[in-house]
């Protein structure tokens, strides 16, 4: 494909896909030389384009587009141009990633030539992408149709190529196939996931009505419809604003989308990972919670205002309110409406539905729990009644039996339960406990009612899994959920890397390069070790968890012990003015992250009241009772 009357089957799409051949005439005929030609780190632009002028001591002088003239360390800044080329030289290693974690991929096109700057292109078997942080009419149904069929280099790269090409894999090698979307927070993984499930759902669509269960009166889609609708109800419960990215997955999903023998859609499921629960009570400044609760209290349906006996001000409510309340690129009036819909779309009980706005108001009732200490006594004591009466209520538990129980809890002392008193700070570690509980127990079981409702019983020949996980994170402060997201990622790089580079020597050796083959995937191992081998991080937590006396201090001392000087991955945090307090920093693959230990060992325990376990069980509320029967 090279004309621009070729181009026109894209539509409006087609000039973010591929350059017009005027401009690719120009761009074909400008000088250029590879081993002078860079991009370095500007203040305001990022990355601007540069010349190198000349290099000397490990240190590169290049000379901006605008003139400036400075020195740069050789490989931290100064990155090759690559976002400008549409297909990857195959023949060259890629090097290791800068200062920022980005890597310096190589930088001259061994592909048709033509193919000019993009926000997609190919290296190897990967399609990388940038996100524009915009919207573009990319995903456009005639960009579907226009990829549909085609070879890979027979159309410009797009998330939609890979995906057909996966298709069109599953069908001639008759084989399950595989799709990793992969990349740092906000790099875009959660849009690309939605896009492929869309491309499968459009060009495999069955078009065939689910039987109406007509007797609970429930509004059901087609099979596709409701593949689609699993996105914004898990989104509206599982996505949440963050520093880099304003709808961050705060989960990690496994979706498998089934096929029957002739390729036509049969069913889905999803497998969902570490859902990151201590937003539900807990969030940095610049972070907000799960969007749920703003497009509940967004009044778009004052009636679940009056249900969930609520108000409309977010910072009524301090379990949703330490950070952000609005975002300006998210409507939550309009996302609330595409939730609403969703769960009637994926058939859920008119009773399911109102069980999941009442247990989401109540785990918003629960942050406005008081309680004081008993004068003369270390034992807390309710501090009014009014809060725990809605969250009661909310909840079809017996308010005065949900006070009593989180003050007085009865424990198990052998044979037999005794009263244990509480001090304030232990009732308020159960109340967020509980919430968390809640609120992840929901969103799990959400996703199994889910499954039940994409498991078609139709006969299923092959599927196709797309892995979207959450993206690695440097933030200002970071805690155990984003050490656990980044030891994910750790994981699945080194995945990628062993994969795609294995495969890339495969191909050299193909074609009679002579070459040293190199394990790319060893580059993280000793990372990885460090924290999940026996005496790693996680396991000198679990050790610690098991000793009553064990402090955030013990537990920081037990780590230096192990690691420090021993382990060139852990370190001791570097201080500086304004930065957030660190314990130890470790060396991942994607840059060094500071992390802050405090409160690690609550966390890891999450200890619940077993008394109000106890009345969830009984409640009137059959969802919650069905959450915590086991």
């Amino acid at each position: 494909m090279s004309s621009d009357a070729e181009m026109a089957i894209f539509g409006a799409a087609a000039p973010y896909l591929r350059k017009s051949e005027k401009e690719r005439i120009e761009a074909q005929n400008k000088p250029f030389d590879a081993k002078t030609s860079v991009f370095v780190v500007h203040a305001k632009e990022s990355f601007v384009k540069g010349t190198i002028q000349s290099r000397e001591s490990g240190k590169v002088t290049v000379k901006t587009e605008g003139g400036e003239v400075s020195k740069k360390q050789h490989l931290q800044t100064a990155l090759n141009y690559h976002s400008e080329l549409t297909y990857m030289n195959l023949s060259l290693p890629l090097t290791e990633p800068d200062c920022e974690g980005r890597s310096n991929l190589p930088d001259e096109p061994s592909q048709p030539t033509g193919w000019l700057p993009s926000l997609q292109t190919y290296s190897g078997l990967f399609c990388v992408t940038v996100n524009p942080y915009k919207w573009l009419p990319v995903y456009n149904p005639e960009v579907v149709l226009a990829y549909r069929g085609k070879k890979r280099q027979e159309a410009p790269p797009h998330i939609f190529s890979i995906s057909d090409n996966a298709y069109q894999f599953m069908l001639t090698d008759r084989e399950n196939q595989s799709i990793l979307i992969t990349g740092e927070s906000g790099a875009g993984k959660t849009v690309n996931t939605k896009r492929v499930i869309q491309y499968f759902a459009t060009i495999a669509a069955s078009g065939d009505k689910k039987k109406e269960e007509q007797q609970t009166g429930k509004m059901q889609g087609t099979l596709e419809d409701q593949i689609i609708s699993a996105n914004p109800l898990l989104e509206a419960f599982g996505n949440a604003k963050t520093v880099r990215n304003d709808n961050s997955s705060r989960f990690g999903k496994f979706i498998r989308i089934h096929f029957g023998a002739t390729g036509k859609l049969a069913s889905a499921d999803i497998e969902t990972y570490l859902l990151e629960k201590s937003r539900v009570t807990f969030q940095l400044k610049a972070e907000r919670s799960y969007h749920i609760f703003y497009q509940i209290m967004s009044n778009r349906k004052p009636e679940l205002i009056d249900m969930l006996l609520i108000t409309t001000n977010p910072f009524d409510y301090q379990f949703v309110s330490q950070g952000e309340i609005t975002v300006p690129s998210i409507d939550d009036k309009e996302e609330l409406m595409a939730t609403d819909s969703a769960i009637d779309i994926l058939g859920f009980t008119p009773d399911e539905k109102t069980a999941i706005y009442k247990l989401t108001g109540a785990v918003m009732h629960y942050g406005n729990l008081k309680f004081k200490q008993k004068q003369r006594e270390e034992q807390a004591e309710p501090d009014g009644t009014e809060v725990a009466d809605k969250a009661a209520y909310l909840m079809g538990l017996n308010s005065a039996d949900l006070l009593k129980a989180l003050c007085y809890p009865r424990v198990k002392v052998g044979n037999e339960y005794v009263t244990k008193g509480q001090t304030v700070q232990q009732v308020n570690n159960a109340v967020g406990a509980l919430a968390k509980a809640v609120y992840e127990k929901m969103f799990l079981w959400m996703v199994v009612r889910i499954n039940q409702q994409l498991d078609t019983k139709q006969p299923r020949q092959y599927f196709i899994g797309v892995l979207d996980i959450a993206g690695f994170e440097i933030f200002d402060f970071n805690s155990l959920e984003q050490l656990c997201i980044n030891f994910t990622n750790e994981k699945l790089q080194q995945f990628f890397n062993h994969h795609m580079f294995v495969l890339e020597q495969e191909e050299y050796k193909k074609e009679g390069i002579e070459w040293e083959f190199i394990d790319f995937g060893m580059d993280l191992a000793a990372c990885i070790e460090l924290i999940e081998k026996p005496m790693g991080i996680f396991s000198i937590l679990e050790e610690e968890c098991m000793f009553p006396k064990a402090t955030d201090t013990s537990f920081k001392n037990k780590l230096y012990d192990q690691h420090l000087g021993k382990s060139n991955n852990f370190q001791k945090p570097k201080p500086g003015k304004g930065k957030a307090e660190a314990h130890f920093s470790l060396v991942h693959y994607a840059g060094t992250v500071d992390y802050n230990i405090s409160g690690w060992l609550e966390k890891n325990k999450d200890p619940l009241n077993e008394t109000v376990i106890g009345l969830y069980q009984k409640s009137s509320v059959k969802t919650l009772a069905l959450l915590f029967a086991s």
